[in-house]
Formats: C-alpha cells, structure tokens, sequence
C-alpha cells in the first residue's frame, strides 16, 4: 500500500506578530503544537507576520512544493470579509515564512496559509489575530442578484452551470470593456495562470482556492471549477492581471 501522505505531514502554522523584524513575545499560549502571540497589531501601519510551519512533533518542515510560483499563498480577510488580500510570504528556512503588510482597520482578522509540504498534500491552516485602531461597524454580507461588475474599466460577468451545494460546478467569469463592450483577450498570466479564485463562507470557515480549468487563456471567458461543500452564503473574490496590473472582483452568492 502507498504511504499515507496525510499522516506523513501532519502541519500547524503558528503565526507570530513581529514589528521592524524583532519578534515580540509577549504572553504566549500554546496552539496545537504550535505558538502564537496575542499581542494586538495596530492598524494603518506595516507590521510583520511570522508563519512557523511545523509537523505534528513540533519539527520544523522545511521543504515546500512550488504552487503557482509560489511556496506560500497568505490569505488575510476581515471578520465581515469586507477586507481581502492574497499575500506571499518569503521562506526563511526551517519553516519559518515572514510578511510585512498594513491592515486597514482594527478588528478581527483570519490569516490564511494555504501550502504544499513536499511530498503531501495541501495544507491550509489559519488563525484568528485581532488588530488594535477604530474597527467600522460590521457589513451584513448580502448574496447579489446581478452578478455584474465594473471595475477599473473593466465589466466583469459571473456565471455557473448550476449552483448546488455538495455538486461540482463551472463558474464563468466573463471580461468586456466597460466602455466600448468589446471583449477583452489580452488578459495575463497571474501566478503562473489566467487567474485566481478565492471564495469563503459568511461565517468564515470554509475556504476554497481554485485554480482555472485552462490556464493559458488570455479571455475574454476563465473558467473554474469548484465545489460548494454546504448551502449559505459566500463571497467569491477573482483575481486576474491586465496591463501589467493585478485587479480583483469580488461576488457574493447564495448556495441552495
């Protein structure tokens, strides 16, 4: 029988605050193997964030597999997910992956780390952090009836072949120009593919990264599958590059 790759790399991160590259550690409280600190981060200012990979022992794991260019895709959303950002840390050996990035208000947050140990499987791990400075009254997350968007001058369609809980699905995201409406077909690579989707759940516990069914289109269709594991309500950010520049649209939908 094969090994059991699951067993081989059981993975928790540990995600520590760090300010001007010195680690702080204030009261430390274990976390499945792993440390944390609770010391708060402050909003609208760079702050460091230090992701400690390690096995079900405590060992470090120090070899990661290359997933879209990268060894490490850092998800960070706002508790209400009206905040998103796709983040890459830099591996500085023996586990340790190391970000500097602004949160624009205080709250709570849930830091994502979604990798491959090499040899396993993928592995996402997250964590809850709160960040001191004015927190904005929570967004009621509303499923939208029109699934059209313009952004930077770009008109965005989102479409599935069925939308269904528990059921594999194709979603569209369909590209035209807000102006003119001819198609767009000069799309980029983004990470070493035509786009990226994110999509979690209103209660922020599901998380789903997917990657297109044909990576090297350049529009004015990209196609994802995906699977909605239970009914609600989720909010679906793409992420695509034009022009030498990275644009994001976000959706949220309802699920039977």
């Amino acid at each position: 029988m094969p090994p059991n790759r699951n067993n081989r790399h059981k993975t928790t991160p540990s995600i520590i605050n760090q300010q001007q590259g010195v680690t702080r550690r204030p009261t430390v409280h274990k976390y499945r193997r792993s440390e944390f600190s609770n010391q708060s981060l402050q909003s609208n200012q760079k702050e460091g964030i230090s992701i400690q990979i390690q096995d079900n022992t405590g060992k470090p794991i120090e070899k990661f597999e290359i997933n879209h260019e990268k060894e490490m895709h850092l998800i960070v959303v706002s508790k209400d997910l009206s905040t998103f950002q796709h983040l890459h840390s830099e591996n500085r050996g023996k586990g340790l992956f190391t970000v500097t990035m602004t949160f624009p208000t205080g709250g709570d947050y849930k830091l994502i780390a979604d990798f491959i140990p090499s040899g396993g499987e993928p592995k996402p791990e997250s964590q809850w952090i709160t960040v001191s400075g004015q927190a904005p009254s929570p967004r009621p997350l509303q499923p939208e009836m029109n699934l059209t968007k313009i952004v930077e001058g770009k008109e965005v369609t989102l479409s599935f072949d069925k939308l269904q809980s528990g059921q594999e699905a194709t979603m569209t995201f369909s590209f035209r120009d807000a102006a003119s409406k001819q198609p767009i077909t000069n799309l980029q690579p983004y990470l070493g593919a035509i786009g990226h989707v994110v999509i979690i759940s209103s209660d922020v516990e599901k998380y789903i990264h997917n990657h297109p069914l044909e990576e090297n289109t350049t529009g004015p269709e990209a196609k994802f599958g995906t699977l909605f594991p239970n009914s609600g309500v989720y909010k679906i950010w793409g992420q695509f590059q034009q022009n030498n520049k990275v644009f994001v649209v976000p959706f949220v939908v309802e699920v039977p």
